[in-house]
């Protein structure tokens, strides 16, 4: 199996990869060997990723770097980097290269001071692979500060250091550091080319991987979770019950404190698993005895990592509440297509009861604004808007219809 295996729906993208792995496999060869670089190369110091949620942009990330690092014998032979096998591919891929860093935050944006740390370890020579090569999945969380560091480093690269930059669209990067990144772009992938890696690699029933799929409309990782996680499949229905039950103001402010309930406990449950172990390993490393007090000096860590922990859950709160209207979003296009006789296939054919209940009691005009209350909430929280008033606010306005 190949690292490109992982890229599904992607043949453009993969093609454009692999040229450039190529390419970059014979720069690296030809500056050893001391001979000139060939300007044609598709290879360059840095790169964008974009596409929209579950497209495979990190995944795509990933492949790339394990390609840069690869050592399989068929290179010399005229084969593509990227074999998957070797040590180079394999490393890179769990994430356990020494010349591979993998960036991705909890919390809700990426500061300045981590940013700083990146760009010194970018000037840094390959330790033993044949390229420095930073994957950072969250690009459109960097602060603006943090934004104009990674400039300079992405403006003056070191000779073999590789920046893959993450985000959801263009736009969410800033255009000095975008206009220096060469782009690519991924699109959703096919349900069919979804439900068919969970069936092939997760080992999961045809019906059930082709429902989560469909459920999902190609979100690779939501698709996986839904197909593998009944907890993640009882809150699903437990969202598409909330078009039923906002029939009065009683019921909208009860599914709001529901959906607000619920994201909170998602939070408390990462809490529970994460923030015990770093807080007792931080605890060790600072001499802290257990049952003990802390020695003196060490206030300022211990309160960085509950400030730490405390975005982190934030972060993991409006996660959770933002997967729910992507549901609610997606029931009422469901809706919609079937009032205007619209022959796209309907993603929630597990609740179709209701979409036809839903459909058949309002109109078109309504289900409209009903999806634009759904965005108008996700706005508000984008905006700090306290979570239980957004979320009441929406439910309110789904009520008016």
């Amino acid at each position: 199996m190949t690292v490109w295996d992982d890229l599904v729906g992607q043949i453009r993208v993969q093609e454009q990869l692999a040229a450039a792995a190529k390419d970059a496999d014979a720069l690296v060869t030809a500056v050893s060997d001391g001979k000139p670089l060939d300007q044609g190369s598709k290879m360059t110091h840095a790169w964008l990723f974009t596409g929209p949620p579950g497209s495979g942009r990190s995944t795509a990330a990933r492949a790339f770097a394990a390609a840069l690092q690869c050592t399989s014998p068929d290179r010399a032979l005229g084969g593509v980097p990227g074999c998957g096998f070797c040590d180079g591919c394999h490393t890179s891929l769990i994430g356990t290269h020494a010349d591979v860093q993998i960036i991705r935050t909890d919390l809700l944006s990426i500061g300045v001071k981590e940013t700083r740390d990146l760009v010194r370890r970018a000037q840094l020579s390959p330790a033993v692979g044949r390229w420095q090569v930073i994957v950072m999945e969250d690009a459109d969380r960097l602060t603006e500060g943090a934004g104009n560091v990674l400039l300079k480093a992405v403006e003056e690269p070191a000779p073999r250091t590789v920046w893959m930059l993450c985000a959801p669209s263009f736009e969410d990067v800033l255009p000095t550091i975008r206009s220096r990144c060469r782009h690519l772009t991924l699109s959703t992938p096919p349900v069919e080319a979804v439900a068919d890696v969970l069936i092939r690699r997760d080992g999961v029933d045809p019906e059930r991987a082709h429902s989560a799929a469909r459920a999902t409309q190609g979100h690779i990782g939501r698709a996986r979770r839904l197909a593998t996680d009944e907890r993640a499949r009882a809150r699903r229905a437990a969202v598409l019950k909330v078009p039923l039950r906002v029939a009065d103001v009683g019921g909208c402010l009860k599914a709001a404190q529901e959906l607000i309930d619920t994201a909170t406990e998602d939070a408390k449950q990462m809490a529970e698993e994460v923030d015990v172990k770093e807080t007792e390993d931080l605890k060790a490393a600072l001499g802290g005895v257990a049952g003990g007090r802390m020695p003196r000096g060490t206030a300022g860590a211990m309160k960085e990592l509950e400030d730490k922990q405390k975005r982190r859950k934030t972060r993991t709160q409006r996660d959770s509440l933002d997967l729910a209207l992507t549901e609610l979003t997606g029931f009422y296009r469901d809706v919609l297509a079937l009032q205007l006789g619209s022959r796209i296939a309907i993603a929630n054919v597990d609740v179709q009861d209701s979409l036809d209940r839903i459909a058949e009691s309002s109109t078109p005009a309504q289900t409209l604004r009903r999806i634009e209350s759904v965005i108008a909430c996700r706005d508000a929280m984008d905006r700090n808007v306290a979570p239980l008033l957004a979320v009441e606010a929406m439910t309110m306005a789904l009520r008016a219809g």
